[in-house]
This record gives structure tokens, C-alpha cells and sequence, in this order.
């Protein structure tokens, strides 16, 4: 098509493609049909056709996180866009960079509540950290750049991009612009001698790293500051995999169902180095075990937002500045050895490894074995993902991830999550294996995502865990309101024949010695495969795995 009268649906694709767009996950929508026509000719763009709206965001917010690149989402308007944003919502609070793209009415019908209208910067605005409706065609290359801009900046995370079907179909002459370069705060010299300083001094310190942003690289540099200078790593909820867990420097996980190691870790600690992490509920234990605004607690909070800085606690040393950046700075550093420093570590490692040893499991099927053996067949390089459950606590919290291991969990604790972050994983590393472990009910949310798997050749590992019920829910039914059980069982599909549906090997396993060889099976399927598990359902009561496992 000519450049002089191409519409402008070629050039949002075009721009996309400029800003090194490889991938968009999307559900077709006649909002949108000149943006599709540009995806046409587009053979350097993978479109990954989803199933519902939700599963193409859910898939975008997880290729964020894994690759650092904004995940990409095309919907229709309405109740597309109303279905896409849970991912949305998770990518905001998983610090995730993506950027969701809607279909929209035309322009000459605006506030008249036509078909499917919706404002999206009204809609969108309280969970995303930019919602822009584009009204001229000549100025998409402009929006389109500032949306990357805003996706990985700072704090990473979503933008929401309205495109009303006859801005798109309209001709344009606009050329594409340029791939847009983020800048990384620095920080101050003056504030990495004194954290180094504090840190040298402290007795009992502790590192705390989450939030989006990270690379391989960044990791690493983790890794070896903790290691060279024997400090204890704590990572956030969901972010277990920014440190190697095999470290004996890594203490465990700060996140929803905290140990009581943990919490003592974080309550006695006198200096904390916050290396990312927004102080979210999770990771504070429901705000109790830190003093608002002013913390007995030393903290240096290192955070690429200066708007997360004393959002909830004034730190003593605020550093504006990316966690990597503030790594690079200190890459060489080796602190003086304070007094009892050392016993502190090991005994935060030795806290982490017996939270690990977990007792036997009720019921034929034990997941504590079962995740025992993942942990010792599956490669150095898979990638594990989870919804939102009881479930979740074996692969967010059992599960040890070593330095080139991912975790795809959402930290928003959005149920369905999982299925569509392991097709979005495995089609972005196709020669990696993908697991996703999902509940009942979780997977039901969401499991229609294994046709758009089907359809792309990206087929992960799913593994079922069919307890009959919303096993979180009935947790906390049964403390609350003990002996008055509703709404929380469920009545389930056969999973092996649904996922056989699906050109996937399927099995079910009743008994716990029956797994080995049927994850062997899945991993030598060239088609996916679906693994059903049946939990026995007090598995998942709070006077069973969870009590046990948190120590309550």
C-alpha cells in the first residue's frame, strides 16, 4: 500500500513493528478490522489468535514479564475491552510492561451511548498507568511512542490505547517513528556510600528485591553483591526468581501465607535494602509488620518511580534510581564483616530449608512429592506458572528456582492467570519447558487458551489439581464461618478427555507413585500435555497443607 494513502491501521502496525514488536496476542473484533488488515502482510509479527479477551491480556501481561518488552493485546471495544481488564489490572500490580489496544466507536458517535461505547481513559485510568484515546491518524506514531515510553518507564507496567474504527480506517501520510530509548535513574553517590555504609554496619540486615524491570543481568548482579558480602536475600511475592534460590544467601520468599521465619526475618531486621519492591500488602504481612509512615526498621528504598518512594513508609534513605543501576554502582563493593552477621544469614537459609521440608500430604496424591521430583527432572531453564489458589503455594513457595529459572504468577492474585502465562511463555521459547500448575477451578477460567495454544504450536504442561472446590475460599469459610459451606464446591468436567479434545496427552493420576512416569510422558509429547491430579479435598483445608506448611 502507498505510504501517502496507506490507512492508518498499516501504520499502527508499522509503528509497532519500529518499536521491535515481535508479538500480539489478540481476539478479532470489527472495532479494529483496518489495524487486522495491517497485520496482513505483517509476517514478522507473530499473532497469537486467543480465545477470550482476558486470556489475549493475561498472555500479554506475562510476555512482559518475561522478556522486559511490552506485551502487546489488540481487543475489540466493549466487552472486549471490559474482558481484558483483569490483565490490565494484573500488569499494574505485577509492575509488568504491556500495552492494551482497543477497538472504539467512531469518532461522530461519541456520548451518545452507541453500540459497545465505553470511555476508556475514564474506564482505564485507575488501573493503568496511561489510558489515551487517538483521535488523529497523522498522530499515532507520537502516541504509539509515548505508550512504549510510558510502559517501561519507571515503574513498568500498563497502557491502554483507544483507536475509534474511523481514525483507523482513514488514510494517512504519517511516517513511523523511531524506537524509543528509555532512560534508567542513576543514583547519587552521596546515597550508595551511605546505604553501603548502613549496610556495613548492620548486624542483622536484609535485602528485600521484586518489582518489574529486571533482566539476566540484573539477577546475577544480585546474586553476587549478596554473596560477596553474605547478606540475606528475600524476594518479594511472585518474584521468587530474581535470586537464585540455591544460594545459601536466599532466605525464602516475603509474600501471602509469610512463614513465621520469615516474619521474624523482616520484624528484627535494623537495616533493610528494598531493591525494587512496591510495600504492598503481601509483602508486608497485611501492613503489620512494619510501623507506618516511620518504621523501626531502617529501610533504603532503591525504586526506578520516585512515586513509589514513601508511598506507605518513609524510608531513612531514599534512592531514586533502577535497582540495576543501583547494582552496577556497588558492583565492586565489599562491606566490612559486622558482628553476628554471619549466624544472621545462616539462620535466615535455615529457617527457608525447613519451611521447605513438608510434612506428608493427606490423600493418595502428595504434592509435596510431587513437587520434589519436578525440582529434580525439570531443566535448568523451565519456566513455571500459576493462577490464583491454594494450589499456588507449590510452585510460588516450594518450588526452588535456580538462576535461569522463571516464575510467571500473578501478584494481583488473579484467578486464570496461569494457562494463558504458559502460552505465552512457550511462544516465546518454544524449545523450553513450560508447566503450569492450575486449580479446578482456576483452570476452568481460563482453560480455553489450550485451542489458541493448539492453534500457535505453543502447547505447555498443564497440571490440574482437581480438589472439587474454590479451595481458598473454603479455607476461609470454614475459619469464618465454621460447618456452613456454600458456593465453594465444585462440579468438574472430565479434564482428560477435555484436554485430549484439545490435541493434547492427557492422563489422570490418582496416586502419587504414578506421576514420574507420567510426567516423562508429558515431556516427551510433541502435542502438550494435560496432567489431572486428584487432591484429596483436605488437602487444602487449613487444618491440613497450608496450616502445616506455614507453621500456624
Amino acid at each position: 500500500m502507498d505510504a501517502k494513502t496507506r490507512h492508518a491501521g498499516a501504520l499502527l502496525v508499522d509503528c509497532l513493528r519500529a518499536q521491535g514488536t515481535r508479538r500480539v496476542f489478540a481476539v478479532p473484533g470489527e472495532s479494529y478490522l483496518a489495524a487486522l488488515d495491517g497485520m496482513h502482510d505483517a509476517n514478522d509479527i507473530d499473532l497469537v489468535l486467543t480465545r477470550h479477551e482476558g486470556g489475549a491480556a493475561f498472555m500479554a501481561e506475562a510476555h512482559g514479564k518475561l522478556t522486559g518488552e511490552p506485551g502487546v493485546a489488540m481487543v475489540t471495544r466493549g466487552p472486549g475491552a471490559t474482558n481484558a481488564s483483569i490483565g490490565v489490572h494484573t500488569a499494574m500490580q505485577d509492575s509488568s510492561p504491556m500495552i492494551l489496544f482497543v477497538g472504539q466507536i467512531a469518532t461522530w458517535m461519541r456520548d451518545r451511548e452507541a453500540f459497545q461505547e465505553v470511555d476508556y481513559r475514564a474506564f482505564f485510568g485507575p488501573i493503568a498507568k496511561w489510558a489515551v484515546e487517538v483521535d488523529d491518524a497523522d498522530r499515532l506514531p507520537e502516541i504509539i511512542s509515548r505508550a512504549y515510553a510510558t510502559a517501561l518507564s519507571g515503574r513498568p507496567g500498563p497502557v491502554v490505547v483507544a483507536l475509534p474504527e474511523d481514525m483507523l480506517s482513514g488514510a494517512t501520510a504519517a511516517a513511523t517513528g523511531a524506537k524509543v530509548e528509555i532512560s534508567r535513574p542513576w543514583p547519587e553517590p552521596r546515597s550508595v556510600d551511605a546505604a553501603m555504609a548502613m549496610l556495613g554496619a548492620a548486624e542483622r540486615p536484609l535485602i528485600m528485591a521484586g518489582g518489574g524491570g529486571w533482566s539476566d543481568a540484573g539477577r546475577a548482579a544480585l546474586k553476587a553483591f549478596a554473596e560477596r558480602n553474605d547478606l540475606p536475600v528475600s524476594c518479594i511475592f511472585r518474584f521468587n526468581d530474581l535470586m537464585d534460590n540455591h544460594s545459601a544467601n536466599y532466605v525464602g520468599d516475603a509474600g501471602v501465607g509469610m512463614s513465621p521465619h520469615m516474619k521474624e526475618l523482616i520484624s528484627q531486621a535494623d537495616v533493610i535494602l528494598a531493591l525494587g519492591p512496591r510495600f504492598g500488602e503481601a509483602t508486608t504481612d497485611g501492613y503489620a509488620l512494619f510501623q507506618a509512615p516511620d518504621t523501626k526498621q531502617n529501610i533504603i528504598h532503591v525504586h526506578a518511580s520516585d512515586r513509589e518512594i514513601g508511598k506507605v513508609y518513609q524510608p531513612v534513605l531514599p534512592i531514586h534510581a533502577h535497582p540495576e543501576a543501583f547494582l552496577q554502582a556497588i558492583a565492586d563493593t565489599v562491606l566490612p564483616v559486622a558482628d553476628g552477621r554471619a549466624a544472621w544469614t545462616q539462620k535466615g537459609r535455615q529457617g527457608y530449608l525447613a519451611f521447605l521440608n513438608v510434612p506428608e500430604q493427606p490423600g493418595t496424591v502428595d504434592m509435596g512429592a510431587i513437587v520434589r521430583h519436578l525440582q529434580d527432572v525439570l531443566p535448568d531453564d523451565a519456566i513455571l506458572t500459576n493462577g490464583a489458589g491454594n494450589f499456588a503455594i507449590w510452585p510460588s513457595k516450594m518450588f526452588k528456582y535456580g538462576p535461569r529459572q522463571r516464575l510467571l504468577g500473578p501478584q494481583s492474585g488473579a484467578m486464570g492467570a496461569g494457562v494463558p502465562a504458559a502460552v505465552a511463555a512457550k511462544a516465546e521459547h518454544r524449545d523450553r519447558t513450560v508447566v503450569c500448575f492450575a486449580g479446578d477451578g482456576d483452570f476452568q477460567m481460563t482453560g480455553m487458551e489450550l485451542g489458541a495454544a493448539l492453534q500457535s504450536d505453543c502447547q505447555p504442561i498443564v497440571l490440574i489439581l482437581n480438589n472439587g472446590m474454590y479451595g481458598t475460599i473454603r479455607m476461609h469459610q470454614e475459619r469464618e464461618y465454621p460447618h456452613r459451606m456454600a458456593g465453594t464446591a465444585i462440579t468438574n468436567p472430565d479434564f482428560v478427555m477435555l484436554g485430549q479434545s484439545f490435541g493434547y496427552h492427557a492422563e489422570r493420576i490418582e496416586r502419587t507413585d504414578e506421576f514420574s512416569a507420567a510426567f516423562r510422558r508429558a515431556m516427551d509429547s510433541t502435542t502438550g500435555a494435560v496432567l489431572e491430579l486428584m487432591i484429596d479435598p483436605q488437602a487444602i483445608t487449613p487444618r491440613a497443607t497450608l496450616d502445616q506448611i506455614r507453621g500456624d
